[in-house]
C-alpha cells in the first residue's frame, strides 16, 4: 500500500509539474545560448559627478577615471562637453580627457550635445561619442531647450558630423545614443512605449552602435521595464541595446535582470552609486557598479572587471566629495575589515 500511494504521489508530480519543468528546460537552453559575458557601461565619471554641487578637481577626476581603467572595465563614459553655464561641474571635460591614463582594448566616450561639443571633444584623444534625446517634450525642453522633435534633427546632424569626419578608410566611430525618461518624466508622468519605440529605431537608423534606454527617474517595476524591452527589441537587434537604471525606488536591479533575461548584454552603472540628473528633481544615482557586478558574478556572468577595484574607487571619489559617503551594499560589506567578498 505504501509503495502505491508513493506510486500515485510520483504520477501526479510529474503531471503538476510537466509545464514548469518544460519551461524551465527552455529557459535553460535560451541562457546557454546567450553570451555569458556582459559589458559593464561606467557612467559614473560623467553622470555620477555633474549633479553634485562640491567642485571636484580637475586631478580627482583624472585620478578616478584612471582607478575605474585599473579594474578592467571595458567601457568608460568620461565627461561631457556640454557648456558650463548648464553643468559647471564638465567645465574642465577638455582638461580630464587629455589627461586621463589610456588603457588599450577601453572605450573612452563622452557626451557631445552639439557641433560646439563636438569641436571640443575634437581636442582631445576622446573617439566615441554619446547623443542623447528624451520621450518627454518637458524633459527635452529643460534639458535641451528643444522639442523631442529638433533634438531628434540636431541629434541625426551631430551622427552626420561624426561619421563624415571620421569615415575616411577607418572603421566607424562607436556611438552611443541615450533615450532619456523610458519608465516616466519627472514633469509629465508616464510615457507612451510606442514613443520610445520610436525613438530608439532613429537612432539606431541614424547610426548608433548602441541604444541606452534610461530609467531617469528611477520608477520603473521589472512586469512594466519588461514589456518596454519587448517592444523595443522588435524594432531594435538586442545586441545594440543598453540600459541605464536609476535606483530612487531600489528597482534597479530587479529591472536589469529582466533585460538579461531578454538577452540585453550592456547595462550602465556607476561606481558608489553616484549620479542623478540636473533636471530631474529627486532622482538617486545609478546602480552601483559594485552591486551589479556582484549579482552578475553570482549569477555566473563575465565582465573581466575586478570588483574590489572597483571599490576602491568608490570609496577614493567619496573621499573627494564632502559630506558624501559610500551608500552602495557591497561597497559597505567590502570596505568593512570583517566582511570579503567572494565574487
Amino acid at each position: 500500500i505504501l509503495l502505491l500511494n508513493r506510486c500515485r504521489c510520483y504520477m501526479n508530480c510529474k503531471r503538476l509539474f510537466k509545464g514548469s519543468y518544460s519551461a524551465l528546460r527552455a529557459l535553460s537552453r535560451r541562457h546557454k545560448s546567450s553570451s555569458d559575458f556582459v559589458k559593464v557601461v561606467e557612467v559614473g565619471p560623467r553622470d555620477g559627478l555633474q549633479n553634485e554641487k562640491s567642485v571636484i578637481s580637475t586631478e580627482d577626476k583624472v585620478e578616478f577615471v584612471n582607478r575605474l581603467t585599473d579594474s578592467g572595465l571595458a567601457c568608460i563614459e568620461v565627461t561631457s562637453f556640454v557648456s558650463p553655464k548648464w553643468v559647471p561641474q564638465m567645465a574642465d571635460s577638455v582638461e580630464v580627457s587629455n589627461s586621463i591614463t589610456r588603457s588599450a582594448g577601453v572605450t573612452y566616450c563622452a557626451i557631445v550635445p552639439n557641433s560646439t561639443g563636438l569641436a571640443a571633444c575634437r581636442k582631445t584623444p576622446i573617439d566615441s561619442y554619446c547623443v542623447a534625446t528624451a520621450a518627454s517634450e518637458t524633459f527635452c525642453k529643460r534639458n535641451w531647450n528643444c522639442s523631442i522633435e529638433k533634438s531628434l534633427s540636431n541629434t541625426e546632424a551631430i551622427i552626420r558630423e561624426i561619421r563624415g569626419v571620421d569615415a575616411s578608410g577607418k572603421p566607424p566611430p562607436f556611438i552611443r545614443g541615450y533615450v532619456s525618461n523610458v519608465m516616466g518624466c519627472p514633469y509629465e508622468g508616464d510615457v507612451k512605449v510606442s514613443k520610445i519605440v520610436e525613438l530608439a529605431g532613429k537612432l539606431y537608423d541614424y547610426g548608433c552602435t548602441e541604444i541606452s534606454l534610461g530609467d531617469t527617474i528611477g520608477t520603473g517595476t521589472p512586469r512594466k521595464f519588461k514589456r518596454m524591452l519587448e517592444e523595443v527589441l522588435k524594432a531594435v537587434p538586442r545586441e545594440h541595446i543598453a540600459v541605464h537604471c536609476h535606483d530612487t525606488y531600489g528597482q534597479a536591479l530587479p529591472n536589469i535582470l529582466m533585460a538579461l533575461e531578454l538577452g540585453v548584454r550592456a547595462v550602465d552603472s556607476s561606481t558608489g552609486g553616484l549620479g542623478g540628473c540636473p533636471y530631474a528633481p529627486g532622482a538617486a544615482g545609478n546602480v552601483a557598479t559594485e552591486d551589479l557586478l556582484y549579482m552578475l558574478h553570482g549569477m555566473g556572468l563575465h565582465t573581466n572587471v575586478d570588483i574590489a577595484r572597483i571599490v576602491d574607487a568608490a570609496n577614493f571619489i567619496c573621499s573627494k566629495i564632502p559630506g558624501r559617503t559610500l551608500q552602495s551594499k557591497v561597497g559597505q560589506a567590502m570596505s568593512s575589515s570583517s566582511v570579503k567578498s567572494t565574487t
